[in-house]
Formats: C-alpha cells, sequence, structure tokens
C-alpha cells in the first residue's frame, strides 16, 4: 500500500503536468485561431481557381494536349503527405499514416515527398522511398513555400519520373473534427465539378496563346490546392493539439480528485491505527 508521502508526491506531480497541458492548450487556441481564419480565407481563392480550370477543360479542345493532362498510365505513383513535425495531437499524425497506408496500391511503384518529422521518420523506417523531406514547417505556411513544393511536383512529372501525383492531408472541420483525405493532383485528366456550378456557356479569348496561358494556369491550380492544403492541415494540427491538451487537462484533474480520495482513507487510516495504538497502551498500564 501506497504511504502518504508516495501519494501526495504523485499529486504534486500530476497537479504540475496538469499546468503545463493547460498551457499548451491555451497556446494551441491562439494558433488554432489564426491558422483557421487563414485557412478559411483561402477556400474562396481556391474555389475559384478550380471554377475557372473545370470551365476551360470543358470549353476548350487544346487544353487536353497540355503536358499536365498526359496520362502515360504507368505505375510510378507519387505520394505527398502532409503530416505533423510534434507530437502530442491525438491520432492526427496515425490518421494521415492510415490514409496513406490505405491508399498505396500493391502493383505501384510508391515513391514519397514528406512534409513533417512525423511522417518522414515512419515512412523512412518502413524503407519508402522518400524523394523530398520538408521538416520544420511554419505554423503559418506562406504561398511561396507552397510554390516550391509545386515546382518539385510539377518539374517531377514533366520529366516523366513519375507517373500520377496524388496529395494525402487533413481537411479542418471543427476543432474537435479533422478528416484525411486523398486528392490526385496529376494528370488532370478528371477534374471534380465545383460546387453549387451550373453549366453555362463560356467563350474565352487567350492572350498571347493558350498554351501560354495554360503554363500559368495550371501550375496556379496545382499551388493553390498545395496551398489551402497546407492552411487546412496546420489548422487541423492545432485543433488536435487543443482537443488533446484539453482532454488530458480533465483526466489530470480526475487523477488528482482521486489521488486526494486515496490520500484521505490513508491519512484516516493511520489517525485510527495510531488512536488504536494509544488506547492499546493505556489499557496495558492499568
Amino acid at each position: 500500500m501506497e504511504s502518504m508521502r508516495d501519494i501526495k508526491r504523485r499529486i504534486n506531480s500530476v497537479r504540475n503536468t496538469q499546468k503545463i497541458t493547460n498551457a499548451m492548450k491555451m497556446v494551441a487556441a491562439a494558433r488554432l485561431r489564426r491558422a483557421q481564419e487563414l485557412a478559411e480565407k483561402a477556400r474562396p481563392f481556391f474555389n475559384k481557381t478550380r471554377e475557372i480550370l473545370y470551365n476551360v477543360s470543358l470549353y476548350t479542345k487544346d487544353f487536353i494536349e497540355h503536358p499536365l493532362f498526359y496520362d502515360s498510365g504507368g505505375k510510378r505513383h507519387l505520394y505527398l503527405v502532409i503530416n505533423s513535425d510534434r507530437g502530442l495531437c491525438g491520432s492526427y499524425n496515425i490518421n494521415v499514416i492510415e490514409k496513406a497506408r490505405s491508399s498505396f496500391q500493391p502493383d505501384e511503384e510508391i515513391s514519397l515527398i514528406v512534409l513533417g518529422r512525423n511522417a518522414r521518420d515512419y515512412f523512412r523506417k518502413m524503407d519508402y522511398n522518400i524523394i523530398s523531406e520538408y521538416i520544420n514547417i511554419p505554423d503559418y505556411p506562406d504561398y511561396w513555400f507552397a510554390r516550391r513544393i509545386a515546382d518539385e511536383l510539377i518539374s517531377l512529372f514533366r520529366e516523366r519520373m513519375v507517373d500520377r501525383v496524388s496529395l494525402i492531408y487533413t481537411h479542418f472541420n471543427s476543432p474537435i473534427s479533422q478528416t484525411a483525405k486523398v486528392i490526385p493532383l496529376l494528370p488532370l485528366t478528371v477534374l471534380d465539378k465545383p460546387e453549387e456550378e451550373e453549366k453555362k456557356n463560356y467563350d474565352y479569348l487567350y492572350e498571347p496563346s493558350p498554351d501560354a496561358v495554360f503554363d500559368v494556369l495550371l501550375p496556379s491550380y496545382i499551388n493553390n490546392i498545395l496551398y489551402s492544403a497546407l492552411l487546412e492541415a496546420k489548422a487541423s494540427e492545432f485543433g488536435a493539439v487543443m482537443t488533446a491538451m484539453d482532454s488530458a487537462t480533465e483526466n489530470a484533474e480526475d487523477l488528482i480528485g482521486e489521488l486526494t480520495l486515496r490520500y484521505n482513507r490513508a491519512r484516516q487510516s493511520a489517525i485510527t491505527t495510531e488512536i488504536a495504538e494509544i488506547v492499546g497502551g493505556a489499557e496495558a498500564l492499568k
């Protein structure tokens, strides 16, 4: 049976841990507020870009001839996995990794570009082919950070080093709800119809030429997807950290209550034993 001193020591230890988890929850909540704001502001820009690209693909015959639409039918599949550099974020990291593993097909030649230390360490341990890695990702990634990654993806696809490119990231729903998703990026052979988009007749004029316009529009589309995914992933990460630390704080409070009850019982038992010994000694002196 634990002594009162041991129980008291555990109570103090749990209380100190509770202070740390509560502070981490407050920090994550502050970061989440800004990350969520950035992610929500980026969504209209991304949706409008997708709408324009969808319309152009419907009404431009030359569009299919662009290199980013070339489907070789090969099995060299590159996955871009966005994860976290840090832990203490609940199931956030493992959900992304499990989503990636379930997406890998047995007949594919899989290669990876990983963002985040957790994904890098896991896939390196599992001996996957990691082409590039990005660690120490900023809390609020900017457009040019996404541009670096987009340029690398497009370059690998144009040079026929990979046949397909997919993105795996976590979409932010709310601080307590995030969803791991897979989005096909390249080739751009299939474009989903944007939400609330009705079929209309468009007549596009291209200056200086369709090829010159596509050379700007298509990489921008890929870049916008990556930028939006980075912001969504960071908001999801901070939401997961805040939720995990909130749960840890509540669990610490419950544990403190349980340990306090055990301490009081041990103290009462010690007092009862001491009284019994005094009474027994008094009776022996008579």
